[in-house]
Parts: structure tokens; C-alpha cells; sequence
């Protein structure tokens, strides 16, 4: 498929991530989340017989992104896709003896639990000149002190998305506002365990990142209330089902929501749900036991050029972490309020976090009993 392309559209992908230095003062820099499906593209051509092989979210990497690497280095990447954490996680440990992947792009919560699992390796910062590009609120995280296994690629929120030609946006604030009979049938629901039960928890006062058994079922009790209301899940590109005409309303990525507009869905409008946006971050990490070590480096540096930062960000609809990339851009793009929020948004948004396993398979529990049951 082709995209437009404008000061936000994507050519050939999009995915989700949105940002800004307010950030860390919002929040506790605890960040995260994302998600795409599994399947493979490959850029060819060149002098050179190197691969890398980039695991990555679908739509979540220009096209002329992975040729201006080809035609400066010479070496092929060869881009396969995931379409949520849980998947890129399970592939990359079943798998983890393989090297089949150089790179991969794990959500900040992800990466803290990988690398506390051994599997990932640590970078080599003499090779990433291009690290002081980076907006401090976004490096030396909590979850990855001193970035030694994850370099930040884009971040971006899970909000609300009604399409006004069929809802008036006025009337839908909350994620709470989903569960009205009026709207049976007509819902999306990120294909995504954290953000959907995230969301849950927030409706009930809870965080959204909560491990507390008893208030994961209070949100999967409450999530089957929901189910009759749900037409379909979706993280491969969750603006299709609202442009399609199958769902009116529901959840989406915001950089997804602003290639919606700029593809012809004028009428979508994303929200800020009163009871708090998910926000996440989505990173850069190598996995343990890669072939390509150097190509990985040299792509991450690649990315962290300021003018590739840029394309990347005005692609695929997200915001950048990049503040030196930040300041190439359009005013329309960096004063835009769906990809870069206000600081009172921010307030109230919360990144989410690595539960732990235990925590972990109770949600998996759940959301396997969630989808089983539809």
C-alpha cells in the first residue's frame, strides 16, 4: 500500500509513537508500549553481503529509510514484523540461540524484563555517535539506567479514536464511554493484552500497570461486559478498521490517527481519555546472540541522525525522542497536539511498565479467556 505523503502521513507504514521533553516531568519515566503482525519485507541491492535482519512493528520504518542505509553502507535489511511485545518476546526466546535477529524494536517495558533475562547484549556507545541527538528525558530511564541495552526509537500514547461522521466526538471523553449499549458492535480494541487491560484498569480507578491479582480479574470482569460491544482487535494498523467504515469507535495509536487524517479520514478524531491516556516508548535493541552486531550499530547511528529522525517521525505519524530531529521540523508538526501532548495530558497519562512474570501470566491468563470467549 501508498501513503501520501505530508508533514505526517507515511508512505509505506505507520505504527505508533508520539513525543516530547515534557515528558519526564509528567511522568516517572517509566515507559512503553506498541504493536504489528509477522511477516517479511527485504531491501536489496548493494556491494555489500552483509544482511541485517530488523524485527520490528508492521508500518514502523520508512522505506527510504532502509534504502539510504543500503546505498551508504551497502548492506540489505531484511524487515520482518511483529504485531505485539508478547510475540516479538516469545519468537526472540524460543529463538534465542538462532541469531536469526540483529535488531529488534521492544517496548520500554519489554526491554527491561529482556534484559534482566539475559537476551539481550549491551551496546557499544563508541559506536553511536549520534547518541547525543537524543532529548535526556527520554535516556537514562529506570528502566534501562545509562541505556545500556536499548536506545529509544519513538514514543506515543493509546487514546481514543470516533470517527464524526458517524459519533460526535463531544459526546465520547472517557474509555468509559465504550461500554454504552448504543455503540454495540461497533468497537476496536487494540490486539494488545497491556493497553486493552490498561485501559480497563484505568476505568476502575486502578493503575495501568497494576500486578495486583484481584484487580487484573476486576478488569477482565469488566472487559467481558465490553465484548458485546467489540466488532474487532487490531494492532496491525488500527486506522484500517475506522477507514474501512467497520468500527466508529474505539482505541488507536495516535500516530495511527494522524495518518488516518492525512489519508482521507478527516472525520477521526483522537482523544485524550479523561481517566488517562497509556503512553509507551518503543526502542532499539539487539538481541543476544546476533550475527550483524556492527550493521546494528551502524543502523541505530543511522536513525539517530537528526534529517533520518525527521523522515522517520513525518512517516509514520509519531513523536520523536530526538530533540536535534525535533527542531528540523514543521511547526504544524511539532505544535500538534495529538503527537506531541500538553503538559496536563501528560499529568494524567501513564507509561507502562514491566509487571513481572507472575503478574504477567495472570494477564495472559485473562486475556486468552477474554478472546477465547467472544
Amino acid at each position: 500500500m501508498t501513503h501520501p505523503s505530508s508533514p505526517y502521513a507515511s508512505k509505506t507504514m505507520t505504527a505508533r509513537l508520539a513525543s516530547k521533553t515534557l515528558l519526564c516531568v509528567a511522568i516517572g519515566l517509566a515507559i512503553t508500549g506498541c504493536s504489528n503482525s509477522d511477516t517479511a519485507a527485504t531491501d536489496g541491492g548493494g556491494a555489500s553481503n552483509v544482511t541485517l535482519n530488523l524485527y520490528n512493528w508492521s508500518e514502523y520504518m520508512p522505506q527510504e529509510i532502509l534504502d539510504g542505509f543500503k546505498e551508504e553502507t551497502g548492506i540489505s535489511v531484511n524487515y520482518t514484523t511483529f504485531d505485539s511485545n508478547e510475540a516479538m518476546y516469545a519468537k526472540l526466546k524460543l529463538l534465542d540461540d538462532s541469531s536469526q535477529y540483529d535488531l529488534a524494536i521492544p517496548s520500554t517495558y519489554y526491554v527491561e524484563k529482556m534484559a534482566k533475562e539475559g537476551l539481550l547484549q549491551e551496546l557499544d556507545k563508541s559506536k553511536l555517535s549520534n547518541f547525543k541527538n537524543l532529548d535526556t528525558s527520554f535516556t537514562n530511564t529506570k528502566v534501562d539506567p545509562e541505556n545500556k541495552y536499548s536506545i529509544p526509537y519513538m514514543w506515543g500514547s493509546t487514546g481514543l479514536a470516533i470517527n464524526g461522521e458517524t459519533i460526535d466526538p463531544a459526546t465520547v471523553n472517557s474509555w468509559n464511554d465504550l461500554w454504552r449499549p448504543e455503540y454495540k458492535g461497533q468497537v476496536m480494541l487494540m490486539n494488545d493484552m497491556r493497553e486493552v487491560f490498561g485501559m480497563a484498569l484505568l476505568t476502575l480507578g486502578y493503575s495501568g500497570n497494576s500486578g495486583n491479582p484481584d484487580e487484573i480479574k476486576a478488569a477482565y470482569d469488566k472487559l467481558t461486559t465490553l465484548m458485546p460491544n467489540v466488532k474487532t482487535f487490531n494492532s496491525d494498523a488500527s486506522r484500517m478498521p475506522y477507514m474501512e467504515g467497520e468500527t466508529a469507535l474505539g482505541m488507536t495509536w495516535n500516530g495511527e490517527a494522524v495518518i488516518a487524517n492525512d489519508e482521507g479520514l478527516t472525520s477521526l478524531v483522537y482523544k485524550y481519555p479523561t481517566e488517562g491516556a497509556i503512553l509507551w516508548m518503543d526502542n532499539f535493541v539487539i538481541p543476544k546472540n546476533a550475527k550483524q552486531v556492527d550493521a546494528a550499530h551502524q543502523f541505530i547511528d543511522y536513525l539517530l541522525r537528526p534529517e533520518n529522525s525527521k523522515i522517520v517521525s513525518e512517516e509514520i505519524g509519531y513523536a520523536s525522542p530526538n530533540i536535534a530531529a525535533r527542531e528540523l521540523m514543521p511547526e504544524e508538526v511539532r505544535n500538534n497536539p495529538t503527537i506531541y501532548p500538553s503538559k496536563d495530558v501528560l499529568a494524567k497519562a501513564e507509561f507502562q511498565e514491566d509487571v513481572g512474570d507472575e503478574a504477567l501470566q495472570i494477564y495472559q491468563q485473562y486475556w486468552d479467556k477474554l478472546k477465547t470467549g467472544r
